[in-house]
Order: structure tokens, then sequence, then C-alpha cells
């Protein structure tokens, strides 16, 4: 099996476990997921970042590279966990899913413009 394979399985069992702490160290308020938010918020961020940090370190193994980009933010973030929780929210406060949809969106690309500005362009 090639070894970007293993690299990106090991890193997605890392990026999954870390979400299900952080899912459970945030808790809900009023049904609202913040935990969800919060690790699609900071993989914006960590993955535009880390994205321009690796392209200049050309040193860095690939598999390296796809096990933390792909991996470990990939399945810390979770589109799928969003659009159900937007279900459940707009099942019991259209508001509070609207707002949830706002915040993910808006805060994503605030996020993702941020780790571009810190990480640098190449």
């Amino acid at each position: 099996m090639n070894r970007i394979y293993v690299a990106i399985a090991l890193g997605g069992g890392i990026g999954s476990s870390l979400r299900f702490l952080l899912s459970n160290a945030i808790p809900q308020v009023d049904g609202f997921p913040f935990g969800t938010l919060t690790a699609n918020l900071l993989g914006c961020f960590l993955l535009s970042y880390l994205s321009l940090i690796l392209v200049k370190h050309k040193t860095i193994d690939p598999a390296f590279k796809k096990a933390l980009t792909t991996g470990v933010i990939g399945s810390f973030t979770t589109f799928s966990a969003f659009a159900t929780e937007t279900f459940q929210l707009f099942s019991s406060s259209v508001g509070l899913g609207i707002l949830y949809i706002l915040s993910t969106v808006a805060g994503g690309l605030l996020m993702t413009w941020l780790g571009v500005k810190t990480g640098g362009r190449p």
C-alpha cells in the first residue's frame, strides 16, 4: 500500500479523535453546536495556514504534508456534521439555524483569510 494512504489514514484517526474531544469539551447551548463550529473554524484557519507554510518547505515529506492536511484537518472538520446540525436547529429554531449557517460560512472565510495572512503567500 502506498505510504501516503497510510499517512492520511493515521492523520484521519488523529483528526477525528481531536474533533470528538473538542465537541465534548465545548457544550451545546440551546442546541447550538459550538463544538462543531469551533472545529470547522479552526480547521479553516489551520488548513489555509499550513497549506502555505508547507509549500514553502520543499524538504518536508509529501506523505507528512498529506497526513496533516487531508488526514488530520480533513477529518477534524466536517461538513456532514454541519449539515445535520443545521437541519436539527431548523426543526427547533429557524433563527438559530440561520445564525449557525452565517457563523460557519462567514467565520470560515474569515479564518481562511487569517490563515493566509498569518502563513504568508508563497
